[in-house]
């Protein structure tokens, strides 16, 4: 796909798409950029009532004259005085514009861009998000369908005005192929991606992005003292790993670390899953991909940042070799971990990754996770839980989150919560009470990342959904990756 930027719409006619955003009502607002002719077809849908009157409704206008465009979408923007030119608001449009077009011919299309108001986005970080947009949006979740439904632009126009314009499209494009790296692991199937694929696929990005790589096999995991992941994988005909990616960006600054959870399949473990359950475990690697595609995104735009990403993969399944409820893990730490619950793997696979990543050395750290149903229970499926134990650093990726529009919200991290996972016979126990179990969760994370500032995200929510909207397609949605990727262009203090 091709994409430019023009400051005028001078070619007409040979364009198969136009894309225009309009305001509601019966003399909407029209960009200065669009050609008279066309402004009066906008003008004539207007006194006829029939403009989009909510902001993302979408009409399209077919059977034009042959000094026009073959087709003209119109994508709405609301009400003229209720206009907004916030990122999250701008990237949702966009979104559905994008999308709007997947089944349709489109080799020549052309957006006018909207006018910028006020000062929450000027015009080259508008031009970033449509280039974003174009290329997140047409990806499908269907990518085993033998004739796909959904089909790439070949040319886009886009019409407005940046003094940064190949740049700015570039940092877009960049974002778009992050979030489709993820969306594309975890909408694979779990035979496919198994740990050993995915860290043939994480190796695969380092070397097209030209960062460090390396892979942790069952013996060096083993050397390692990783027994508690090791104690997940025992089940699985498919061998654990870990993968570590290095990007120095920033001198000798300190390193900043992520780190996902990668398991590839959950069954649940002998804590059996019901069928229902299992449907979409294909997704429980979610925060392993959210930290790949983070580091391809950070390495492809050159950020001044010291990174590290650590992936722990492995699958929760059955056999005579799985771990049992009653078995006590040592985790790297050499905390001793009672499990009263298989179907609480993740936890287990973070502690020693993330005792890993401390023993580093990271000066700040930020996990990601499909960890708990509670978490959804709570938050619902929009909203990724956020834990910490540092509050300066947790504010910064907040903040970075809010600017984004990705819906984030903080959880408490009471000491209380960890008389829920004291054991009788271990350090502490897998799991707490039904009660507030996203918080027991984090608080048994805590117990791995020692005083480093440290952020918990779980994205059981938001990291895969069963329903389509006009801006996103089921399936994975990449959660997070834009937050993330801001708050480490914005800078970390």
């Amino acid at each position: 796909m091709e994409i430019t930027l023009s400051p005028k719409l001078t070619e007409l006619t040979t364009l198969d798409w136009l894309v225009l955003f309009v305001t509601s009502g019966d003399n909407p607002t029209l960009s200065a950029e669009i050609p008279d002719e066309v402004a009066d077809v906008v003008k004539r849908v207007a006194t006829a009532g029939d403009l989009p009157k909510k902001s993302g409704e979408t009409k399209q206008l077919l059977g034009l004259s042959e000094s026009l465009p073959k087709r003209i979408l119109l994508v709405g923007l609301g009400a003229s005085d209720d206009v907004k030119s916030c990122e999250q608001e701008r990237y949702r449009l966009f979104s559905i514009a994008a999308r709007a077009l997947c089944d349709q011919p489109k080799r020549q299309v052309a957006w006018v861009l909207p006018e910028v108001i006020g000062d929450q986005l000027d015009d080259s970080a508008q031009l970033e998000l449509a280039a974003m947009a174009l290329e997140a949006g047409v990806q499908s979740q269907a990518v085993y369908q033998q004739e796909p439904k959904k089909h790439p632009y070949q040319k886009v126009t886009l019409i407005g005005n940046s003094s940064d314009d190949e740049n700015m499209i570039a940092s877009g494009r960049a974002m778009g192929r992050a979030i489709n790296l993820a969306r594309d692991l975890i909408n694979r199937t779990a035979d496919e991606v198994t740990p050993v694929a995915f860290a043939d696929r994480a190796s695969a990005v380092a070397n097209t992005v030209g960062v460090k790589c390396e892979i942790f096999d069952v013996a060096q995991l083993e050397a390692e003292r990783m027994n508690s992941m090791l104690g997940v994988a025992k089940g699985s005909d498919e061998p654990p790993r870990m993968v570590k990616l290095e990007y120095q960006g920033n001198g000798d600054a300190p390193f900043i670390g992520l780190v996902g959870k990668g398991v590839t399949y959950d069954s649940g473990g002998l804590s059996i899953k019901p069928t229902d359950s299992m449907k979409t475990m294909k997704s429980d690697m979610s925060g392993a991909a959210t930290v790949l595609a983070v580091m391809q995104a950070v390495a492809e735009l050159k950020l001044p940042v010291n990174l590290r990403c650590y992936m722990g993969l492995a699958e929760n399944m059955i056999s005579g070799k799985s771990y049992r409820v009653g078995d006590v893990l040592t985790a790297r730490n050499g905390t001793t971990i009672e499990v009263l619950n298989t179907d609480a793997e993740g936890r287990l696979v973070l502690a020693d990754v993330l005792c890993y990543a401390v023993d580093e050395g990271t000066s700040k750290l930020i996990d990601f996770a499909t960890l708990t149903g509670s978490c959804v229970v709570a938050l619902g499926e929009d909203y990724t839980g956020v834990f910490t134990n540092n509050q300066e650093w947790c504010d910064q990726l907040m903040k970075s989150a809010e600017a984004t529009g990705e819906k984030a919200w903080q959880m408490p991290m009471c000491d209380s919560f960890n008389d829920q996972l004291k054991s009788d016979i271990a350090d502490c126990k897998n799991v707490g009470s039904r009660w507030g179990g996203a918080i027991t969760a984090a608080k048994f994370l805590e117990k791995f990342v020692s005083d480093t500032p440290w952020i918990h995200c779980d994205i059981a929510g938001p990291a895969f959904r069963t329903d389509s909207k006009p801006e996103r397609e089921g399936g994975a949605s990449g959660v997070m990756i834009r937050s993330v990727v801001n708050l480490l262009k914005t800078g970390v203090s």
